[in-house]
């Protein structure tokens, strides 16, 4: 099941989907500028046509975007349903494998002491990607 995550900072937003499951990094979009949120980059990166019809999920900042995103309580509901709950703590799990693999993409020290311009930070997003792919399969 991909998952779609953000990397952020100081250079322009990322669209990142890593598959759960194996933790490979199946797109990276185009990176956005500008202070976009999360449903726009979405849609504006590219990302969103890479996966197709695929099953993404994702987290909060997606609301609006068909990507299973946590189920949140209603206005003036004080606990959620158990099985809405049941749905969020398997969310939380795969979210974690995700993390993990952001995490170990974002060790790649070119993102922060490269002063990229252009499309440099897009490609050497696809370089970091690239390798990670290569780290984890051998």
């Amino acid at each position: 099941m991909p998952s779609s995550r953000r990397t952020t900072g100081t250079r322009p937003t990322h669209q990142v989907v890593i598959d759960a499951d194996t933790r490979l990094v199946v797109a990276v979009g185009r990176p956005v500028t500008g202070n976009r949120n999360d449903c726009k980059a979405w849609e504006l990166s590219g990302a969103k046509a890479a996966v197709g019809r695929a099953t993404v999920i994702a987290d909060g900042g997606y609301r609006g975007t068909g990507l299973f995103i946590p189920h949140r309580r209603e206005r003036g509901q004080t606990e959620l349903p158990a099985w809405k709950e049941e749905h969020n703590i398997s969310h939380r799990n795969v979210w974690a494998r995700v993390e993990h693999a952001f995490a170990r993409m974002k060790a790649w020290k070119i993102l922060c002491d490269c002063r990229l311009k252009g499309d440099g930070v897009h490609t050497a997003m696809l370089g970091i990607a690239r390798l990670h792919n290569l780290a984890l399969t051998g």
